[in-house]
């Protein structure tokens, strides 16, 4: 069971049958085997196993996009790498699942955007870049699948700049499905976090109860104040026309 790369490109990965299931695969797993399902349109779905080590370095080269060749006793099956279990502690690969392709037929298959060059925008006026869009939807024969798609942000000289699917260079030997008007990468300026010194502020003083004649007047805190510190209830003071009135 083994992985290799033919002289003519094509990534193989050898497996065999599998015949245990369920609790059982922890054995599997034990001899450093990996369980795996091969299914597609029009195909029997089989049960097999692969070497850990060698999916590891399949799924290394090709990714989700490349085309494996499966070789299981006389067949040479061509897959896709559809889906991976892992261990949700360890991230070791627990299960995989391998897409049977018809090589005549177009695929779609979301494609890595891989950044190139250096935005002046980012390297002398300081603006951040922002990936937009980690991965396209592109249409192509399963053996011109690019492995990834490349943006150009040397093109981004100034902040506010952007980088949309209809900037992209057409193939062909694929199609970008993804929307026109889909912005890819921008730039934008960076802000910094502005920081305002806390200042304390004094609390009002409250007095929560009038202090009658002789008596000391208690503050919100506790504080005790003389009474003739406290002033009358707005409305009580008599006028100067009052007392003489009263004398």
């Amino acid at each position: 069971m083994k992985k290799s790369v033919s002289s003519s490109g094509k990534v193989t990965l050898k497996a065999d049958s599998r015949t245990v299931f369920g609790k059982k695969l922890n054995k599997v797993r034990k001899q450093g085997l990996v369980p795996a399902n091969i299914f597609g349109p029009d195909y029997k779905s089989q049960s097999i196993s692969v070497v850990y080590k060698d999916l590891v370095k399949t799924y290394k080269l090709v990714g989700e996009t490349g085309v494996v060749y499966i070789t299981l006793g006389k067949e040479n099956v061509p897959v896709l790498i559809k889906t991976i279990q892992r261990h949700p502690l360890s991230s070791s690969l627990l299960h995989v699942d391998f897409r049977k392709i018809d090589l005549s037929k177009k695929i779609e298959a979301n494609v890595p955007v891989k950044e190139i060059g250096i935005s002046e925008a980012v390297s002398q006026k300081a603006g951040v870049l922002l990936l937009q869009s980690e991965t396209l939807l592109v249409e192509a024969l399963p053996e011109e699948m690019p492995s990834h798609i490349e943006v150009n942000i040397e093109v981004i000289k100034e902040i506010g700049q952007e980088i949309k699917v209809s900037d992209l260079k057409k193939s062909d030997k694929y199609e970008i499905k993804t929307p026109a008007e889909k912005v890819i990468v921008t730039v934008i300026a960076h802000k910094e976090e502005s920081i305002v010194p806390e200042t304390a502020v004094a609390a009002p003083e409250i007095i929560t109860e009038a202090a009658k004649e002789g008596e000391e007047a208690t503050t919100e805190g506790g504080e005790k104040k003389p009474a003739s510190a406290v002033k009358a209830p707005a409305g009580k003071e008599k006028t100067e026309g009052e007392k003489e009135v009263k004398k």
